[in-house]
C-alpha cells in the first residue's frame, strides 16, 4: 500500500507560528456545524492557529463548538450568508493567515459568488476549496479559475461535474494548474503531473460533514508542510490519507451506521499516531 510520507517530528523550540495559520471562510444560518467541524479538524491536523470567518448571524453558534480555535464575525445579509461587503475585512485576514480555506456551509448567493471568485483570483496563499465554495466556482467563467498560487480543489461525483462535465482529472488538474482532490471510494489526487489513489477509507463516512472534515486536514497540513506545489500535493495526499484512516479506526469501535463526521474528527489524534509509527 503507497501510503504517503507523515509529519516531521516537532522541535522542542517549536511555537503556534511554526504550525500554521489556517483562515476558513463559511458558514451561514442553518450550516454552522459545517465550518465549525472544518476547524475542529484543522485543529486536530496540528494546525497552530485557526481563526474561522463566518457570518455574524452564526457567530455565537460557530464559537460555542470549540474553545480552540478563533472567530471572526462578517457582515452578513437577510438569509445569514456572508455579504460582498465582508470581501475587504476577508482579504485583510488572508493577510494573516499562511493558508485559506472557503466552501464549508457557506451557501449560494450572487454576493457569495464575487466573494469565492475575487478569493480564488487573488488571494496570495494557497487556497481550498470545497462544497458551495466549488459550486459557486463551476457558475464562474472557467477562464476567471486561472491564477499563479496554489489551489486546492476538493470536489465529490456530483461538484466535479458541475466544474468539469466529462473531463478525465487528470487533464482538468493540468489545464486548470490545480490541485485535484476528486473524492469517492477511490480518492484520485492529481496535480496534472503526480497521481494518488488512496486506500484508506469506508462507506461510513459517506455522510454530512465528512468532506468538511477533509477541508480542515488538507489546510492544516498545508500550513504545517508548505505552499509549493510539490507540498501542497503532498500535504493534500497525505490529508486524504489521514482522513480515511480516521474514518476506518472509527468504524472499527463505532461501525458503519453510526459513523458521523465529528467521528472522524475525535480519531484523527491516532490516526496521524499510527501514521508516524
Amino acid at each position: 500500500m503507497n501510503i504517503p510520507q507523515s509529519l516531521a517530528p516537532r522541535s522542542k523550540a517549536s511555537h503556534k507560528g511554526d504550525f500554521g495559520r489556517v483562515l476558513i471562510v463559511g458558514g451561514c444560518r442553518g450550516m454552522a456545524g459545517a465550518v465549525s467541524l472544518a476547524g475542529q479538524a484543522a485543529l486536530r491536523s496540528g494546525a497552530g492557529l485557526v481563526r474561522l470567518a463566518v457570518p455574524e448571524s452564526s457567530l455565537d453558534v460557530v464559537a460555542s463548538h470549540h474553545t480552540a480555535y478563533m472567530t471572526e464575525p462578517l457582515e452578513d445579509d437577510s438569509q445569514g450568508r456572508i455579504a460582498e461587503s465582508a470581501l475587504e475585512q476577508i482579504t485583510e485576514s488572508v493577510e494573516w493567515a499562511d493558508v485559506v480555506a472557503v466552501g464549508p456551509g457557506l451557501g449560494q448567493s450572487d454576493d457569495l459568488l464575487a466573494v469565492v471568485t475575487h478569493l480564488y483570483n487573488h488571494a496570495n496563499k494557497p487556497l481550498v476549496v470545497d462544497a458551495d465554495g466549488l459550486n459557486l466556482l463551476a457558475r464562474a467563467d472557467v477562464n476567471c479559475r486561472q491564477t499563479q498560487f496554489p489551489r486546492v480543489l476538493t470536489p465529490h461525483a456530483g461538484e466535479y461535474e458541475r466544474l468539469a462535465a466529462s473531463e478525465d482529472p487528470i487533464e482538468y488538474a493540468a489545464r486548470q494548474h490545480v490541485t485535484l482532490v476528486q473524492k469517492g471510494p477511490d480518492t484520485l489526487v492529481t496535480n496534472g503531473t503526480d497521481q494518488y489513489v488512496n486506500s484508506t477509507g469506508n462507506p461510513g463516512m459517506a455522510s454530512g460533514g465528512s468532506g468538511d472534515v477533509l477541508t480542515g486536514i488538507i489546510a492544516a497540513l498545508i500550513g504545517q508542510i508548505g505552499s509549493a506545489e510539490d507540498q501542497v500535493f503532498h500535504a493534500a495526499t497525505l490529508g486524504v490519507y489521514l482522513h480515511g484512516l480516521a474514518g476506518d479506526l472509527a468504524v472499527n469501535q463505532i461501525g458503519e451506521v453510526s459513523l458521523v463526521a465529528s467521528d472522524i474528527v475525535d480519531y484523527l489524534p491516532a490516526a496521524i499516531l499510527q501514521s508516524q509509527c
